[in-house]
C-alpha cells in the first residue's frame, strides 16, 4: 500500500494555512503533517516532522520563502518544495528555482492544480502553474541567450550543474550518486530538474545540450 505524501504548509497568514490544510487533507494520498508561519519556524517544523513536500509562501517575516527553501534543500536534498505565492516577478521566480524549488504556483490556483503539483514534486518532477509555464520557458530561454559563455544554463542550481557535468561525461546515476556522496533519489531529482529547465526530452537530449555548452570535457 502506497504511503501518503507528507506535506508541510508554510504561510504567514493563518487563514491560508487553515484553508490549505483543509483542502489538502480532503484529497486522497496526501497527509498534512505540519504548518509554519514563517521561514524560520519552517526550519524547525520540517526537522521535526520530515515531510516529503513543503508548500511554501515567499513573502514572510523573519526568513522569506526563498532563503528558507535554499537552507532546507541544502540540508535535505530529497525534500521537495513547491512555491505558492502571489509574486509573478521574473527575478523572484528564477531565484526560487535556483534556490531549489521544485515548482511554482500562483495563489488562486485550483485544488486540482495544487494537488497535481504536490504529486509531481513528490515523484521527482518539476511543475509550474498553467499561467506561468510559458512565461518561465521564455525566461529560461532569454537567460540562456544572455548568459556569458563562461556560465551556460544559469537557471541550474549548483547541484544540478555538477550532475549535468557528470551526465555529459557519460556517468550513470549510480556513479554520480557515489561520487557526490548522495542518494540515488537525490540524483534522480536533480536529473528531473535538469530535463525541465533545459527542455530536454530525455537523457540523450540533455547530454547533447550539455556537450554543446562545454560540459563533460574535463
Amino acid at each position: 500500500m502506497t504511503s501518503d505524501i507528507r506535506v508541510v504548509i508554510v504561510d504567514d497568514h493563518q487563514i491560508v494555512r487553515d484553508g490549505m490544510t483543509a483542502l489538502l487533507s480532503a484529497l486522497p494520498g496526501v497527509s498534512v503533517v505540519g504548518s509554519a508561519a514563517d521561514g524560520r519556524e519552517a526550519m524547525h517544523v520540517v526537522t521535526d516532522v520530515k515531510p516529503d513536500v513543503v508548500v511554501m509562501d515567499i513573502q514572510m517575516p523573519k526568513l522569506d520563502g526563498i532563503e528558507a527553501t535554499r537552507f532546507l534543500v541544502v540540508r535535505d536534498p530529497d525534500l521537495r518544495v513547491v512555491m505558492l505565492t502571489m509574486n509573478e516577478d521574473d527575478d523572484t521566480i528564477l531565484s526560487a528555482i535556483r534556490a531549489g524549488a521544485s515548482g511554482y504556483l500562483l495563489k488562486g490556483s485550483g485544488a486540482e492544480e495544487v494537488y497535481n503539483a504536490i504529486r509531481a514534486a513528490s515523484g521527482g518532477g518539476m511543475v509550474f502553474g498553467a499561467s506561468l509555464a510559458s512565461k518561465i520557458a521564455t525566461l529560461f530561454s532569454g537567460r540562456r541567450q544572455a548568459a556569458a559563455p563562461s556560465l551556460p544554463f544559469p537557471e541550474l542550481t549548483e547541484r544540478e550543474r555538477s550532475v549535468l557535468e557528470m551526465l555529459a561525461a557519460g556517468r550513470s546515476n549510480a556513479e554520480i550518486a557515489g561520487q557526490m556522496y548522495v542518494s540515488d533519489k537525490t540524483v534522480r531529482n536533480a536529473v528531473s530538474g535538469i530535463y525541465a529547465k533545459l527542455h530536454a526530452t530525455g537523457r540523450a537530449d540533455a547530454i547533447v545540450k550539455a556537450r554543446e555548452a562545454g560540459f563533460g570535457r574535463g
